[in-house]
């Protein structure tokens, strides 16, 4: 029988939507090259459990070869925007005051420590029809369907504490203390939407902010932090832009 099927796997043929993307892609990655790179640690960051991590980050340490954004992570990041965007025109729509800029028109942040510790804030909800008490800081993500899953069923103190210590830090800093935080999390399968409220946890800020500190100090006296694992291949080490840095 000379017909016999072929399971072999053969590579793809390029498409049209291919080539389309690739000029896509390559615009993303243009412009993101010409970001200006940050010049302090990031609030949003310092709940990462590695601080030669975010020591790597602050220091602009070369990534490994291979790493960095792709366009289609890029592409995932803006729609991200998009969809906080959406979330902004939702609540407002069902009667939420709330506002997305200070009364010079900036976006609501914080500076600490000579401004090389920054945060910038979604939002501040003013007013409510749901009766929460304000005002409260807004923080919104979006995930996908997994992720979302997990942060509705086990709140996002639990299933993302880089997201709690986000929210602990700018509450902090900027004086959002007194009431819950509105977390809001869009799902970007389904367009479902978790909100919760997210009490202030003063130990959670004290900590971050105690490792930005630590990690600054490091910084300057020259100083190599430890990792968060001994295991190279802890999940975090293998998705790592400085995996062979850190483990060579």
């Amino acid at each position: 029988m000379n017909d016999v099927l072929d399971f072999n796997q053969r590579e793809k043929t390029p498409t049209f939507a291919d080539g389309v993307n690739s000029h896509i892609d390559a615009a993303h990655m243009i412009e993101n090259a010409r970001q200006v790179p940050r010049d302090y640690l990031g609030g949003s960051r310092l709940g990462d459990a590695c601080q030669r991590r975010l020591q790597y980050e602050y220091l602009k340490a070369p990534k490994d070869d291979g790493t960095g954004f792709s366009g289609q992570t890029l592409r995932i990041f803006a729609l991200g925007h998009v969809l906080e965007d959406l979330a902004i025109d939702w609540l407002r729509k069902a009667g939420f005051d709330l506002r997305t800029r200070d009364c010079q028109g900036d976006q609501f942040g914080f500076s600490a420590a000579g401004g090389r510790i920054r945060g910038h804030a979604d939002g501040v909800v003013v007013a409510a029809p749901n009766g929460m008490a304000v005002p409260a800081l807004w923080e919104c993500k979006s995930a996908n369907a997994k992720n979302w899953r997990d942060i509705a069923k086990r709140g996002v103190v639990r299933s993302k504490p880089v997201y709690a210590t986000q929210i602990a830090l700018y509450q902090a800093y900027l004086g959002l203390a007194d009431a819950p935080a509105l977390f809001t999390a869009i799902n970007k399968d389904t367009c479902e939407i978790w909100h919760e409220l997210v009490p202030f946890d003063a130990a959670r800020a004290q900590a971050a902010s105690d490792k930005a500190v630590t990690i600054l100090k490091a910084c300057d006296a020259g100083e190599q932090l430890a990792r968060h694992t001994v295991d190279p291949e802890h999940f975090q080490c293998r998705f790592c832009d400085w995996r062979a840095r850190c483990w060579a």
